[in-house]
């Protein structure tokens, strides 16, 4: 297990700078192995040095590219494969090991097309308008699975929020759930956005809470 100050989701890509002798002894590890781990957030305290209080619930990740460096770190990029809760802490010999279960969703209400639909339009005006005023954020021509159970997963691994949000999106177990949340944190972001641009350039795209 690898907990950082960043959260993972399903789909998402990260890149890792492990540099503690305990994660690179990890990595070769799960190097020699099947190349996945879990990554989870840590609620409060340090990624580097233990004593951390951490989520427990995290995504399975696969290491896409590992290269070590003369001085012994590592550059990893992995990419987040499906969640997974923490059912029990083992201890840290040396990284921290965990007894993990998938998560799927739970079975709940749909989500009706076009509110999903209108969901990802609203991601996209808000990714561009990003874009536009200079700040590095995904880029707003991206590709949705038809399955909101999905989808709304890379939408949180997508979108411009906060590891806090990201959490929340993550912890949500219902499709529909990360639905209410999704609409609620791009009306926000949409606000602060308008606000940048301007009067002139605020008020055109998709109107926010229309997912609902």
């Amino acid at each position: 297990m690898l907990p950082l100050g960043a959260v993972l989701l399903p789909t998402g890509v990260m890149p890792l700078q492990l540099f503690e002798e305990r994660y690179r002894h990890m990595i070769v590890d799960v190097l020699a192995a099947d190349r996945e781990f879990g990554v989870v957030l840590i609620r409060r305290g340090s990624e580097v040095g233990g004593g951390d209080l951490r989520c427990d619930v995290g995504t399975r990740a696969r290491v896409l590219e590992a290269r070590e460096s003369p001085d012994g770190r590592w550059a990893v990029t992995v990419v987040g494969l499906q969640r997974i809760r923490v059912d029990r802490w083992l201890p840290d010999d040396p990284h921290p090991v965990a007894d993990v279960s998938p998560m799927p969703d739970r079975p709940g209400p749909g989500v009706p097309e076009a509110a999903y639909r209108s969901l990802e339009s609203r991601l996209r005006h808000l990714l561009a308008g990003l874009s536009e005023l200079g700040d590095l954020v995904s880029p707003s021509t991206f590709d949705l699975a038809d399955d909101p159970g999905l989808g709304t997963l890379q939408m949180a691994a997508l979108g411009p929020f906060t590891s806090y949000d990201r959490q929340r999106l993550l912890e949500a177990d219902l499709a529909s759930g990360r639905c209410q949340l999704l609409d609620e944190l791009l009306a926000d972001f949409q606000m602060v956005v308008d606000h940048r641009l301007g009067p002139e350039r605020g008020n055109d795209g998709p109107a926010a809470g229309s997912s609902g």
